[in-house]
């Protein structure tokens, strides 16, 4: 599976944005042409139907395949909002329970998981997904450790090999 995270969004350093649509910062067309080297082209390529996964995804092929369960987690009332101007004492206790603790008006990280295992359970042999950290993070997870989860990171274009259960990170570009 190769997974790539969308490019940086137009959105101001330091905003909580996760299931708010967001357009591209820039025009993915090289960026896009540079992942291509790396990706087997006759691959499915999946998408997330957030803008910024779905833009980049167009780039990359003409007929992405959408699928709802690729998109980010929902923070709820904390989207658009810096993340220092959250509420202290509900980030601690998201920090206490990631699994269990909902953001205000928001998804828990267990229904992220939830709907990406789903994904992954009539995902083919070998594809392609454009889509989120929170996203990328969770097929890593599942695929090749799910106590690793928290310890996943993932740059804005960035493409990652998962393969044999094993996770090769920053191939490109």
């Amino acid at each position: 599976m190769w997974l790539i995270r969308h490019p940086p969004p137009a959105v101001e350093r330091g905003i909580c944005y996760g299931a708010t649509d967001l357009p591209l910062a820039a025009d993915p067309f090289w960026l896009a042409q540079a992942l291509k080297a790396y990706v087997p082209a006759d691959l499915p390529i999946y998408t997330s139907p957030l803008r910024r996964c779905l833009d980049f995804a167009h780039a990359l092929t003409p007929h992405p395949r959408v699928d709802e369960r690729l998109r980010e987690l929902d923070f709820g009332a904390w989207e658009m909002r810096r993340w220092d101007e959250l509420e202290r004492h509900l980030l601690a206790e998201w920090a206490r329970d990631p699994w269990g603790f909902t953001p205000p008006g928001g998804e828990p990280l267990r229904a992220l998981r939830e709907r990406v295992v789903a994904f992954l359970a009539q995902l083919p042999q070998e594809a392609v997904l454009v889509t989120h950290a929170g996203v990328m993070k969770a097929c890593c997870a599942e695929i090749a450790g799910f106590g690793d989860w928290f310890a996943y990171s993932f740059d804005y274009g960035q493409l990652t090999l998962v393969e044999r259960g094993r996770v090769r990170a920053n191939i490109a570009p």
